[in-house]
């Protein structure tokens, strides 16, 4: 798939937050919001992005918009400026602070990766859809309440999405991006947001204040590039013979170092960005999954915190196992975030229990005619406990995680048919004084892309993003909620002859459901030919 089919057209393919949209279906809605009639094939322009997610809860309480950052981007240039805290709605103490990104371009160009930065902490990651010839809009909002203590000051702003502009990839990304800050609710039961939050940056140590509590990292892991490694779960050991090469083959792990001991591990989430699997033609309207939305993967330090708090700098790292040696394609910003004690100056600690199991990663290629195949199994355990001595107590924190991924990948000669299907398991469970939450992730990707007759080139794939939450107390079970987005597409296009000539047609479907104690949420999309033909709730 790699050299025959997405050399095509992924080129410089870079790749919590809400995709808006206009208004759902009512929810007793026994049809389609929408009915409007496909053409027989796509055209020059086409519905402009959506999701199912449900949108961003927003206070009813007064609130305040502050500018970030308005730039248009034509290269690698980032964009440089200045952020103050508004004045009003509060000096600080936020109830919620709501990001929200308009984009708009048009032309033809590709995919790409962009972050928006504020005093050098990470606050926003995100990828860009493809355009029609007529032009497209988008907005993404997200909660960067976690943010708050950073927002709170005067600070420097850098926002890039990298890009490319010639005479032939002429899209100049034009965006927007402000902040709502809304004041404090009376009575509100969410946990506080960190006192402090430390971005790693390329030094690799970090200070923790010695009160520290809870410690907690999270990581905007994404495999980007062009390159082999934002395909990543397609790379083959040495010995098949495929496009994409990796000497482990596909397993890739996000690994956490404190002091060089492994303080955490988890999967990184398999991302299809909107040029993926050679057939933008999937992804016009209805991304992937979090195509907008890349979430940070979040590791509990906290068993590390009576290390951490001795009031020295302490080596944190970021690294990804499996990624083949002297090879880019993998960005991992990084920022610890930190709840302090605050009547205590210093809060002590120990890290009580260490297990590390080993890395298993198995690879086994099997050559045939006229298909090849590879088989992976891989998995890996760690666990790791410890306390800290606060002014309320002691508080015992262990963390386990167990990881998980299952893949068949088959393809011909000249890989004219290549086909994956794949799935990964991050099981998480913090215990925290005998209250656990266990966090069960799974992720799919079920695809196979063939170039037939007359080069016409097909992609049929579905993706999965399934999170079970389950808190318990002393092994009795408290609360459960699950969120499972599930994407379904099926696109065919003339490969290598002018847009005009593709003649392409293609179908997709996302639904989007949030289930369990608390607030429902189901939401189905589809679209025919890049129509949107159903937009309908269910809760």
């Amino acid at each position: 798939m790699r050299r025959r089919v997405m050399s095509m057209l992924v080129g410089v393919t870079l790749a919590a937050s809400t995709l808006l949209s206009a208004g759902p279906a009512s929810a007793d809605s026994a049809g389609p919001a929408s009915a409007d009639t496909p053409p027989p094939e796509f055209g020059n322009d086409w519905h402009d992005p959506v999701t199912a997610a449900p949108p961003i809860e927003k206070p009813r309480t007064k609130s305040c918009e502050v500018t970030v950052a308005e730039a248009q981007f034509k290269d690698f240039t980032p964009y440089k400026g200045d952020y103050a805290p508004p004045e009003k709605c509060g000096k600080g103490d936020w109830g919620k602070v709501v990001l929200r990104l308009d984009g708009k371009v048009k032309g033809r160009q590709y995919d790409r990766l962009g972050y928006l930065r504020i005093g050098g902490v990470e606050v926003f990651r995100t990828s860009t859809p493809e355009p029609s010839v007529d032009g497209i809009t988008w907005s993404v909002e997200k909660d960067v309440t976690r943010y708050r203590e950073t927002l709170s000051r005067d600070q420097q702003v850098e926002m890039l999405i990298g890009n490319v502009v010639n005479e032939t990839y002429t899209g100049i990304i034009d965006v927007k991006a402000t902040l709502r800050f809304y004041e404090p609710e009376k009575h509100t039961t969410k946990q506080a947001p960190p006192d402090r939050v430390l971005p790693l940056g390329d030094a690799t140590t970090v200070t923790t204040p010695r009160n520290s509590e809870r410690i907690v990292a999270e990581v905007y892991a994404t495999g980007s590039g062009g390159g082999c490694e934002e395909y990543w779960y397609l790379t083959v050991p040495d010995a098949a013979p495929y496009s994409c090469k990796a000497d482990d083959g596909p397993y890739r792990e996000v690994q956490v170092t404190v002091d060089g001991q492994l303080a955490g591990i988890a999967t990184p989430f398999p991302t299809v960005w909107t040029g993926g699997w050679s057939n933008p033609f999937l992804w016009y309207v209805i991304p992937g999954p979090r195509a907008f939305d890349i979430k940070p993967i979040e590791y509990d330090l906290t068993p590390f915190a009576g290390l951490l708090n001795d009031g020295r700098a302490h080596q944190v790292e970021v690294s990804v196992a499996g990624r083949p040696e002297a090879t880019t394609g993998w960005h991992t910003p990084t920022n610890i975030l930190v709840w302090q004690d605050e009547k205590s100056e210093r809060v002590t600690g120990k890290l009580t229990g260490h297990r590390a199991g080993e890395l298993a990663n198995k690879a086994t290629y099997t050559p045939g005619s006229p298909e090849h195949r590879l088989d992976t199994l891989g998995s890996h355990k760690l666990s790791v406990s410890g306390y800290v001595d606060t002014s309320h107590g002691r508080v015992e924190t262990t963390v386990t995680r167990a990881l998980g991924n299952t893949s068949v990948h088959r393809w011909t000669e000249g890989e004219s048919t290549d086909a994956l299907a794949s799935t990964w398991t991050d099981r998480e469970t913090v215990t925290i004084n005998g209250r656990a939450v266990r966090t069960d992730r799974t992720y799919t990707m079920d695809g196979t892309t063939t170039l037939g007759a007359g080069d016409r080139l097909r992609t049929a794939i579905a993706l999965g993003d399934r999170t079970q939450t389950v808190t318990a107390h002393d092994g009795r079970s408290t609360g459960r909620s699950v969120v499972d987005d599930r994407y379904e597409g099926d696109a065919t296009y003339t490969a290598n002859v002018p847009r005009e000539d593709r003649h392409a047609v293609g179908t997709s479907r996302e639904r989007y459901r949030v289930y369990g104690d608390g607030p429902c949420h189901d939401r189905t999309l589809a679209t025919v030919q890049g129509t949107l033909t159903e937009d309908r709730l269910r809760c």
